[in-house]
């Protein structure tokens, strides 16, 4: 038996009732104890089992593996060791920062699984041995007949052998918008996707309506909630595209630290400097070769980021991934409560032989009707068809003062009937107070309707709403604008294509119809069709501008859902997603080879009907093409794929915890137009860590180009330790944090998004470092021989050569707050930079002239004339970079990245 369940797992849907249990050795009276204990041993329990776990204290041993962090603790003991007893506080602080930042993200990131295993139902009605018996549901067993009612969650995938009315929430599994309704009959086609598999109900969807009775046919890691397990397990979600960056700069700068010392340090010693004074110089040139401050500014602008991206609705988990966001190329968008809102809404109605429009989105009672683009008041026809449809119906539309949001209380697509009613000014809670039900024909899937009776002045009338062609073949007369006339051939076929093109929008159609002086009886027989009502999950009215502007910033929006192909194709069209690239369903895309499917991969903008493999496979081609890729979505079936993508966006409000424990962001509003503005906050983070890092690296470059000029010349060193460490703290301190928070470029968002393997230090960032790193190393080591061969004295030389290196370093800050735009354009945005500059620059003047700190900075009081010989030769830096910015915007240095 064990063979034939594993061998059909996947096409139980293609075999009949009767089949599937003897398939199973299963039989209407349910296993035996025994027989259920012997499958339970053999099949293992129905629950998920995790992979080999982590354990925390791996995780944060790990987070002491990178090389950044290696560098600052090694940074660390030496300054220790040498009495620099602040610096080293200072940098273990940061160091420590870091450490249980990464430990943090990476621990919460192992919590997929467990929101997985919460989705499961607890218990299940099974028969056994004949009898109705409650179980946990970790015991179901392959061939246990579970009962299924109203409410219950699924616990297991199993094959209906029976079902009355009973419709299933999917939407978490297969994205379908709307309860799908089951039955019992086989179907034909192996490759049918999981939300057409009417015949089938899986572990994780509930029953909304009516009640059924399955086989069990797959449990625990075997159910399709398994298999998205086991994705879960084995998607790698790799280190993100700052997190390498930053990893490859801090390798080159412990290899140039390492070197440059090096030779520094054996030159001086050959020339005959004392060897322990040598030595403690070579440490101090070496703590401020390496970026101290670098986890902390990037630490302090992600944190910044991630606060700025809340009160814009994003809500990030993991730190990096907001850099990631700015170099997004493509978004592959879940459509239901995402693109969509997620709320069925009617958006037409046909009545009297012409079509209305009724605006408005979701379950918010407020919209208005038109007529060929006119808004008009209802007519009279109209709201008799939406009250007879909101009589109707069993569900209730309910205000939440909690969240200001409206809510349906039962069935979406009823829900969608009741708030067009109330659109009209009927209220359906009034309507049933003043025509009262007494009696009704129920729904079910083989009538297509349901029917019900009121009380009213005129004697009892029956409202009915269904199927088109259902409720037709009950209506003998229609309504028309000259009042209640015969149903002939013509007026049928015209409802009929009024349906059909609805249909064709992807509209849900259903029909309304009433009888005056009903019976139970006779209910259902000789009606008047009133008219017809189209409902649709829409589009979010701001989803279309969202996509314009990531279109704008060089992004590609792309729609991967499980629902229908029709429906995918209207709300794409609507939305301006779907141009000139193709629609493609998860079973032709089973047809395409991956070499084929990769080739092709950038030309489609649709996906339906598909399954949580493909969603990975859509996003692994993607990526394989050189794209980085960023998945939204909200329901279970998304999950592998926000774990596999570069960045994964999960929907807060509507989305599951399974997704939200997956994905790297989730959208506090469930907006697609809220990614816009965290790809904005991405971009300028991503510029604010290049602004600290050419400022920084192009000083250090300055300070090295200085010691090793000195040494290669046979001059005296220009600084001091104490000096060289003090410059590194001016320029890692409160100027490198103020970058972190610089204000962003005007054209952020109209920039192509970088490449995947563009880094921070592109050659032309590189370039614009070196230049300014070689004018300072010129500039000072000119200054040093001067001012010594002017007769100063190797003190005041020193002096002078440390303030113009500090106040070099100042007007770069400015500089580099853009490596393309001019510094005159807006000079002053950032209050921070200003405010810091000032504080260092009152900092450097009590060092000069507060008599007890001249002994231990090596410091000289500086007359006016040297302040000005300073000044006018540190500000030269201004028009060397202006003039080198200006050359690289004509393109004369080769193209910008």
């Amino acid at each position: 038996m064990a063979s034939v369940t594993r061998n059909l797992d996947s096409s139980w849907h293609l075999l009949s009732a009767d089949a599937t249990s003897a398939n199973l050795k299963s039989a209407p009276g349910g296993l035996t104890k025994s027989e259920a204990a012997r499958r339970l041993a053999e099949y293992g329990p129905n629950e998920l089992q995790a992979a080999h776990r982590i354990s925390p204290w791996t995780i944060l041993i790990d987070q002491f593996r990178d090389v950044l962090i290696i560098i600052l603790l090694i940074a660390t003991a030496l300054s220790a060791f040498f009495g620099h007893g602040i610096e080293a506080i200072a940098i273990t602080v940061i160091v420590l920062f870091a450490v249980l930042l990464g430990f943090v993200q990476e621990y919460r990131a192992e919590r997929a699984i467990e929101a997985l295993r919460q989705m499961a139902a607890p218990t299940a009605t099974v028969v056994r041995d004949g009898q109705q018996v409650e179980i946990p549901a970790r015991e179901l067993v392959p061939g246990d007949v579970v009962l299924l009612k109203t409410g219950d969650r699924i616990p297991a995938d199993a094959r209906l052998i029976e079902a009355v009315n009973l419709q299933v929430e999917e939407a978490a599994l297969t994205g379908e918008s709307v309860p799908v309704e089951k039955h019992t009959a086989s179907l034909s086609g192996s490759d049918l996707a999981l939300g057409d598999r009417r015949n089938m109900v899986y572990a994780g969807t509930a029953a909304t309506y009516g009640r059924g009775r399955a086989v069990v046919v797959a449990t625990g890691m075997n159910t399709e909630f398994g298999r998205i397990a086991q994705m879960l397990q084995t998607v790698a979600p790799g280190k993100t595209l700052l997190q390498e960056n930053l990893d490859k700069v801090g390798h080159r700068l412990a290899q140039a630290a390492l070197a440059i010392v090096g030779v520094i340090v054996a030159v001086g010693v050959l020339r005959g400097q004392p060897i322990i004074e040598m030595l403690v110089f070579g440490i101090a040139l070496a703590v401020a070769v390496v970026p101290e401050a670098l986890p902390a500014v990037v630490t302090i602008s992600l944190a910044i980021g991630v606060q700025r991206m809340v009160k814009r609705n994003a809500l990030v988990r993991r730190l990096p991934a907001v850099e990631t966001l700015g170099r997004v190329s493509f978004i592959c968008s879940d459509k239901t409560g995402t693109l969509t809102k997620g709320e069925m809404t009617a958006r037409r109605i046909f009545v009297a032989g012409e079509l209305l429009e009724v605006s408005g989105i979701g379950y918010e009672p407020q919209g208005k009707f038109s007529r060929n683009g006119s808004s008009i008041e209802p007519p009279d026809l109209a709201r008799l068809l939406l009250k007879a449809a909101a009589l109707a119906s069993d569900t209730h539309i309910v205000h939440s003062e909690q969240d200001n949001r409206w809510r349906v209380q039962g069935d979406p697509t009823e829900g969608a009937l009741v708030v067009a009613a109330a659109k009209a000014g009927l209220i359906k809670r009034e309507l049933d107070a003043q025509f009262p039900r007494v009696n009704e024909i129920p729904f079910t899937s083989e009538a297509k309707r349901m029917t019900t009776l009121h009380a009213t002045q005129e004697g009892v009338i029956a409202y009915a709403k269904g199927a088109p062609e259902i409720i037709l073949d009950s209506c003998t007369r229609w309504m028309t604008a000259a009042g209640e006339v015969a149903l002939d051939a013509s007026a049928r076929e015209k409802i009929l294509d009024a349906a059909r093109q609805m249909a064709n929008d992807a509209l849900r159609v259903l029909a309304v119809a009433l009888k005056r002086d009903a019976m139970v009886e006779n209910a259902e027989h000789a009606m008047t069709f009133l008219g017809l009502v189209g409902i649709i999950d829409p589009p979010r009215p701001e989803a279309r501008t969202a996509i314009q502007n990531c279109e704008q910033a060089g992004i590609v929006p792309v729609m991967i859902t499980g629902d229908h192909p029709l429906t995918a194709r209207a709300v794409s069209r609507e939305l301006g997603l779907l141009k000139k690239g193709r629609v493609i369903t998860g079973a032709e895309l089973d047809m395409l080879p991956d070499a084929e499917f990769e080739r092709d991969v950038e030309n489609i903008e649709v996906y339906a009907r598909v399954s949580p493999t493909h969603k990975l496979r859509v996003v692994s081609a993607l990526q394989n093409r050189g794209h980085v890729v960023a998945m939204t979505g909200d329901g279970v079936n998304d999950a592998p794929a926000l774990k596999k993508a570069d960045i994964g966006i999960a929907m807060g409000i509507t989305g599951t915890d399974v997704t939200k424990e997956a994905a790297a962001m989730t959208l506090t509003d469930d907006n697609f137009a809220s990614i816009v503005a965290a790809v904005e906050e991405g971009r300028g983070i991503f510029g604010n860590i290049k602004k600290y890092l050419m400022y920084l690296l192009s000083s250090n470059i300055g300070e090295i180009g200085l010691m090793a000029g000195s040494v290669l010349l046979g001059l005296p060193l220009p600084l001091s330790a104490v000096q060289i460490l003090y410059v590194n703290l001016a320029t890692d301190g409160l100027p490198a944090l103020a970058l972190s928070v610089d204000p962003p470029q005007p054209d952020l968002m109209r920039r192509k998004p970088l490449r995947p393997n563009t880094g921070i230090l592109t050659r032309p960032v590189i370039a614009l470092m070196v230049v300014g790193g070689l004018w300072s190393t010129g500039v000072n080591l000119s200054l040093f021989m001067w001012a010594r061969g002017s007769g100063r004295s190797d003190a005041e030389a020193m002096t002078m050569t440390f303030v113009s290196l500090v106040l070099i370093q100042f007007f770069k800050a400015y500089s580099y707050r853009s490596d393309i735009h001019s510094i005159f354009s807006r000079p002053f945005a950032n209050k921070w930079l200003n405010l810091a500059i000032l504080w260092e620059l009152v900092l450097l003047a009590l060092i000069i002239y507060v008599p007890f700190l001249q002994g231990p900075f090596g410091t000289f009081g500086l007359p006016l004339v040297d302040w000005l010989i300073i000044a006018a030769l540190a500000v030269t830096i201004v028009p060397v970079l202006e003039l080198f910015k200006w050359m690289m915007r004509r393109g004369w240095l080769g193209k910008l990245d």
